[in-house]
């Protein structure tokens, strides 16, 4: 496991370089792998999969999956962030552990927002579920976002000391994404390969905003040092 945040609160004069090279340095690659592969992927049909999906629409399904789907819209997922940073800052007064999914989300946001413009991929040719927003349909952005925003929970959740509360919230937090991805293609939002960009993107910024601060050891007490001990 990557380690996140520690205890010990960041020096304010430590901060903006740890924005420029562990944020937006990072981000700004991603940024630049999204659309190179993008723009490979935006002229290649993949409306047999979609239509294989289509088929498989019964009421059931699409009931859920418009909760599913409407659970990474843009207020609830700004919202949930909010809460559970939050709480996260209420437990731990650990602001800058507290701002990791707020970190991860802002992150998604711009890398999708802009690429996607880039890229600017036509949603499948498929009867749609949903009103299909402005945004083009490389990467997912319903994906991206509910990635970056659980993947953040799950990483935060390795912090909880009770075993079965922990293991319970992160498999939850796992399954979110994954369940948002599979309802986006069943509901013709987007190709398999929009909410597949949608998983790395997410998954990407969660990670970048987890490390963004890492944890510093403190120097053991009996560490050996140079220094020459006086002649007495």
């Amino acid at each position: 496991m990557v380690r996140g945040p520690g205890a010990t609160p960041p020096a304010p004069r430590d901060v903006p370089g740890a924005l420029a090279r562990r944020v937006l340095l990072p981000a700004a690659i991603l940024w630049v792998a999204v659309v190179g592969i993008g723009l490979l992927l935006a002229e290649i049909p993949e409306n047999g999969i979609n239509e294989r999906f289509v088929e498989l629409r019964v009421p059931a399904l699409d009931t859920v999956t418009t909760y599913v789907s409407g659970a990474a819209s843009t207020m609830v997922v700004i919202a949930t962030a909010i809460v559970v940073s939050a709480i996260v800052w209420w437990t731990s007064r650990q602001w800058w552990l507290a701002i990791v999914p707020l970190v991860a989300l802002s992150l998604e946001a711009i890398v999708f927002l802009t690429s996607s413009m880039v890229v600017g991929r036509d949603r499948p040719d498929v009867d749609q579920l949903d009103h299909a927003p402005p945004t083009a349909s490389f990467p997912s952005g319903h994906t991206g976002a509910s990635t970056s925003v659980y993947l953040s929970f799950a990483l935060l959740a390795t912090r909880i000391r009770n075993g079965v509360l922990r293991v319970t919230v992160i498999v939850i937090c796992a399954a979110m994404p994954v369940a948002v991805a599979l309802s986006r293609v069943y509901r013709g939002m987007h190709h398999p390969t929009d909410v597949l960009a949608g998983l790395v993107v997410g998954a990407t910024c969660a990670l970048i905003a987890w490390t963004w601060m890492p944890a510093r050891e403190p120097a053991p007490a009996d560490a050996p040092t140079d220094e020459v001990p006086a002649a007495r």
